[in-house]
């Protein structure tokens, strides 16, 4: 049973800190046209394609892929939030005179 060196906590400092520095820039280029395809539909600008290879070979890809989408699904949520008026506000529920007494 050799011990993975990457889920010691150095490996995964590493990790987390590279995955971190990938999403900052995804973040500060968010304005750019993502041209890149990352895992679980993730896509991302050619400016974070070095920062991309960093945190791919910094993590196992389990936990790329487990980050990966744990951001999309952020984003998706993001979006579904910040979306058009006609999605937010409060619900409309049926009012108790629409139902037969």
């Amino acid at each position: 049973g050799a011990i993975m060196a990457d889920v010691l906590s150095k490996g995964r400092e590493s990790c987390y800190k590279a995955r971190d520095a990938f999403y900052a820039c995804v973040e500060k280029h968010a304005d750019k046209k993502p041209t890149e395809i990352a895992t679980m539909g993730l896509l991302f600008p050619a400016d974070c394609k070095k920062s991309r290879a960093q945190y791919v070979s910094s993590c196992r890809p389990s936990w790329v892929r487990h980050f990966d989408r744990q951001h999309c699904a952020k984003k998706r949520v993001q979006r579904l939030l910040d979306g058009d008026d006609d999605g937010r506000g409060p619900m409309s529920l049926p009012q108790p005179y629409t139902f037969k007494q």
